[in-house]
């Protein structure tokens, strides 16, 4: 089966929630936006891309870079905030595909690195590997509310 990845639009985005509710709500934070208004205003940020891959004219795959500047990296450091596959489908072949479009990307906008969160299992990370990712250290992060969001203790 072949997959096409692609920048994604406005009309994929029910879709790329779908495939990422579980991801979404393991992490467990909420903001003042759903997922979904949030995901649609990045279709149009130029610090964010996000990218579908189809099979058969059908989403079977999603990911979400994000850009911030850093003086360390001596440049854009890209944070792949979200990848997603559906689980009816080949996840190594949709995530190198989905991964090789992030780090093309990524290079286009400037970025010196690009970060993730380490991969939950050992062929996760394996699939990462593959694509040249190795792991950095942990990460380390603390939640923030943001402005006007309500406070869950």
């Amino acid at each position: 089966m072949e997959y096409l990845v692609r920048a994604a639009r406005v009309t994929d985005i029910d879709r790329l929630v779908a495939l990422s509710d579980a991801t979404i709500d393991a992490v467990g934070v909420a903001g003042p936006l759903g997922a979904a208004d949030l995901l649609r205003q990045l279709v149009y940020l130029p610090q964010a891309s996000i990218f579908v891959a189809e099979s058969q004219r059908s989403v079977v795959g999603g990911a979400v870079l994000a850009l911030r500047p850093s003086v360390v990296a001596g440049g854009y450091v890209g944070a792949i905030d979200l990848l997603v596959v559906d689980p009816d489908h080949d996840a190594d072949r949709v995530t190198a595909a989905l991964l090789e479009e992030l780090v093309r990307s990524a290079s286009n906008k400037g970025c010196t690195v690009i970060e993730a969160a380490l991969p939950s299992g050992p062929e996760a990370g394996a699939r990462w590997a593959a694509q040249g990712f190795s792991a950095a250290g942990p990460r380390i992060q603390r939640i923030v509310a943001a402005a006007g969001a309500a406070r869950h203790p």
